[in-house]
């Protein structure tokens, strides 16, 4: 995806709240973020607490998350839905968390890894592409916060200052 796209619709995937959902129920958000996510990855578990607090931070201003898991749940069996289900439970997200199964709307996307942002403004354009932040490992040695700056202009009806950076994490598992 390129910055300015329109957001690729999405239709009844499964949310760990066992409620179906597509980017229509997102319609009112300032703000949307989609991350391509999934349990088993180390990056992935490494910057949910950052963002469960970023939610918690702009849901205020109208901003919502929402996670997409497309991992091959045959090949890592830790991404399965009911894996996620646990997990969602266990770390109590804040966030709606969704399987995408056929991996089709990860692919729509151009999603490459977990995590992998894309945020979409009030019009649902493509805003900003990448990564969270700058240090994945240490929160404290943070130095660049690429997501809290993209949604913190965004909220306030401007352009974000760097709209993109390139995601790290593990590469999403595609299926056979």
């Amino acid at each position: 995806m390129n910055i300015g796209d329109a957001a690729p619709d999405f239709r009844d995937l499964p949310g760990t709240d066992f409620k179906k959902y597509g980017l229509s129920d997102f319609k009112d958000a300032s703000a949307l973020v989609v991350v391509f996510s999934c349990n088993h990855c180390p990056y992935v578990q490494a910057y949910e607490d950052r963002l469960m607090a970023l939610q918690d931070e702009f849901r205020g201003r109208g901003a919502r998350f929402v996670a997409i898991n497309a991992n091959d749940a045959v090949s890592h069996p830790d991404d399965n839905f009911d894996s996620m289900v646990k997990r969602a439970a266990e770390r109590k997200f804040n966030f709606t968390y969704l399987r995408d199964d056929s991996q089709a709307v990860a692919r729509a996307y151009g999603a490459t890894h977990t995590p992998h942002l894309f945020v979409f403004d009030k019009n649902r354009k493509l805003a900003y592409t990448g990564k969270i932040d700058d240090n994945w490992q240490a929160p404290e040695r943070v130095t660049k916060r690429f997501l809290k700056d993209a949604l913190s202009a965004l909220v306030d009806d401007r352009v974000p200052a760097e709209a993109e950076t390139f995601a790290i994490g593990c590469t999403i598992k595609w299926k056979r």
